[in-house]
């Protein structure tokens, strides 16, 4: 059974983006201050830095982190912060339903080759009928609004 949705449209998709990205910088800039010690030259990684970045904190920062934000988002509270405050949820094609772990998990690997072809795969959702991008067509989902 398959269930009619309004489908959330590329800007305000968008939108919900920038919110989430604020909401990660928030987190993120003073974590790296107190981290290193309010080197701005290694908080915003210009390299100009005397001392070393930490590899293991950039690779928790940058991709640990906007991972597990992201995951646990989309299956507690059907959507990220930026998406709910948007009024967006992100769901199951065929059901409606909340995502699973396995679908979370592949719509946020289905992020990379999305990025990697110019942001095609982002882009797509501005001319798809049901406004996936390649990340949702791979894991099967929608991003609705709340009528």
């Amino acid at each position: 059974m398959t269930y009619k949705y309004e489908y959330a449209g590329f800007w305000l998709r968008v939108g919900a983006t920038v919110i989430d990205t604020l909401i990660i910088l928030l987190a993120v800039i003073p974590a790296a201050w107190i981290f290193y010690h309010g080197d701005m030259d290694l908080i915003f990684s210009t390299g100009l830095s005397d001392r070393q970045s930490s590899p293991w904190f950039d690779a928790i920062i940058n991709y640990v982190f906007p991972f597990i934000y992201s995951i646990l988002f989309w299956i507690f509270l059907k959507g990220t912060p930026g998406k709910r405050l948007m009024r967006l949820k992100v769901l199951d094609e065929q059901t409606g339903h909340p995502l699973t772990w396995g679908q979370a998990i592949l719509r946020y690997i289905g992020y990379f080759p999305s990025t990697l072809v110019l942001f095609l795969g982002f882009f797509w959702i501005a001319f798809d009928s049901k406004k996936q991008g390649w990340h949702d067509k791979m894991a099967k989902t929608v991003v609705v609004r709340e009528l």
